[in-house]
């Protein structure tokens, strides 16, 4: 457990946009991160997420290249030394669904853990906890602080590859995947670490993987896909909520739902009334990069009522990511296409979201 801090006082434009920022990094050993530690001393970010594998810049011989991931001491150690850079103490997040979307793996010395799908099956509450205890257990002890999941996407659609097609899905009945995604939250919360619902406003119904391009829902996406959402926000089991980069033209006929003021605010916000941290998927998805870049999609995300900008920079590596996402959003400040009010709203809810965690007082 990194060292509770005071609440930051008189913060810059600056470090307020810094505090917006998940960024991802090269690096297991502290030697390997100056990148990192760069980005959390003179760009303030709020903070990092881990990965296993290296996506970017193809393979070694012996496969996909180790990310950030090799034993459990060496994340412990990681993690401490970042933390130890932080004028703010950092969300350390991961994506630890079990299963196939699993960054600490047997292979690396931790626990076995099952796929959400699995979970569903068994469609046994309890048994849903004491594996989410497993693994809120083990973030908790390496230093993790937020765990990017439950998934809460309906298993809608036969042809999905990236939900079903990877048993990421509880169930095809809203009611079940609340039942159980709020087993995970609780489990999870039981151990100081918090979670995150996903992905908003359903990326079950998809028949393509946002990671490789625009995924258009329209057609098969059904507002039932709203309902474990809405019931888990009532519950007031929901720290933080992630977006999907689906478009749907009957939703928002402009925009993907993350760059999209109607379905962000509109929905999210006003209809189901959730006023806490709203996160981005990764932002260097293609469904966004391959469409937007940078200089659009930072700025009309915020717009649209995210909070918290996710750069993976995995799937494609950019050591300058957290300085460009920073500098692009002074700028739409300086020009007033966003207002400094809007800023000071996210970062309020980043710092709620790290007084929840125990991270400052």
């Amino acid at each position: 457990m990194s060292a509770v801090a005071p609440m930051p006082t008189s913060p810059t434009l600056r470090e307020k946009i810094g505090q917006l920022l998940n960024v991802g990094f090269r690096g297991c050993a502290p030697a390997e991160c100056e990148v990192i530690i760069r980005d959390i001393r003179e760009h303030h970010i709020g903070g990092v997420i881990l990965f296993d594998q290296e996506m970017a810049g193809g393979t070694i011989d012996s496969g996909p290249r180790r990310r950030n991931i090799e034993s459990p001491a060496q994340v412990k150690a990681l993690l401490a030394h970042l933390q130890s850079h932080a004028a703010i103490p950092l969300l350390t997040s991961i994506d630890q669904e079990g299963g196939r979307v699993n960054r600490l793996k047997p292979a690396y010395g931790f626990p076995a853990s099952i796929s959400h799908q699995e979970l569903g099956a068994l469609d046994r509450s309890a048994e849903t906890y004491r594996h989410a205890e497993t693994t809120a257990q083990t973030l908790a002890g390496l230093g993790f602080n937020l765990n990017l999941a439950p998934v809460v996407d309906l298993d809608a659609h036969p042809d999905n590859p990236i939900i079903k097609g990877k048993r990421r899905s509880f169930s095809a009945d809203p009611a079940a995947v609340a039942r159980h995604a709020a087993e995970f939250v609780r489990a999870h919360r039981a151990h100081g670490v918090l979670t995150c619902a996903k992905h908003f406003p359903g990326h079950g119904s998809a028949t393509g993987d946002t990671h490789l391009g625009l995924v258009d829902v329209t057609a098969t996406w059904h507002e039932r896909e709203l309902l474990p959402f809405q019931t888990l926000i009532a519950a007031g089991l929901c720290d933080s909520i992630m977006t999907a980069h689906v478009f749907n033209a009957k939703l928002d006929p402009e925009f993907p739902a993350t760059l999209s003021h109607k379905i962000i605010t509109g929905i999210l916000r006003e209809k189901l009334g959730f006023d806490g941290v709203i996160t981005s998927d990764d932002m260097e998805m293609k469904a966004i990069s391959h469409h937007y870049g940078l200089e659009k999609s930072v700025p009309t995300a915020i717009e649209a009522g995210i909070d918290v900008l996710c750069f993976g920079n995995n799937l494609t590596y950019d050591p300058a990511i957290a300085h460009k996402a920073v500098d692009i959003l002074v700028r739409a400040v300086e020009s007033g296409r966003l207002t400094e009010a809007r800023i000071d709203v996210s970062y309020r809810r980043v710092l709620a979201l790290k007084r929840r965690a125990g991270l400052l007082v």
